[in-house]
């Protein structure tokens, strides 16, 4: 996945700026994203705070390395019980 031109922080400031009442179309001209970029933003960081955000990462990471070493573990098992002749 292609990483993001702006970060977190910056995002979740857009965010607020647009509750503030600007607009969306003048923040994406000032900033260079379009409306699209913004909204899937505020799906994802609405109501966040930076530290909300920088938890909401960490987690993503470590979800993604336990998924990683579950998905390793399942290979070796299967490795294992090919190499013992077990039948499923």
């Amino acid at each position: 996945m292609r990483k993001s031109r702006f970060t977190t922080e910056q995002i979740i400031g857009f965010i607020k700026q647009a509750e503030a009442g600007m607009a969306v179309s003048e923040l994406g001209r000032q900033h260079g994203f379009s409306p699209a970029s913004f909204y899937a933003w505020r799906a994802k960081y609405g109501g966040m705070e930076a530290e909300d955000a920088k938890r909401l990462k960490e987690l993503e990471a470590e979800n993604s390395r336990l998924k990683r070493l579950l998905a390793d573990a399942h290979l070796d098992i299967e490795a294992l019980k090919i190499g013992f002749g077990v039948k499923r």
